[in-house]
């Protein structure tokens, strides 16, 4: 995880994502580089566009959300509504996780 870490750190700051970087960057955190993974990302994230990805993940920080909003609204619910929400979130949870495929090929 730490390897997806240090490519989204880099892209932030807009560098180039490549293995001296992402060595650079697990170092610093006191991790140990693996250099199989690390040369394994770089090259399932040759043709990924990053920014298409980021924008599919906030679906599931949403799909999270509302089962934590529904148990703080309390009991006035009914019990088909809340069936209801669950349904509609392992939906948005799919999405997410297509989304992240991508990251990987």
């Amino acid at each position: 995880m730490e390897y997806v870490y240090a490519a989204l750190m880099l892209h932030k700051l807009k560098k180039d994502i490549n293995e001296d970087n992402i060595t650079s960057l697990v170092k610093a955190s006191g991790a140990e580089v693996n250099a199989a993974q690390v040369k394994a990302l770089v090259a399932s994230l040759a043709d990924v566009n990053i920014e298409e990805a980021i924008k599919a993940a906030p679906v599931a920080v949403a799909a999270a959300a509302a089962p934590a909003e529904a148990a703080a609204g309390g009991g006035d619910k009914k019990k088909g509504e809340k069936k209801e929400k669950a349904a509609d979130s392992g939906k948005s949870e799919e999405q997410a996780m297509e989304g992240l495929s991508a990251l990987f090929g």
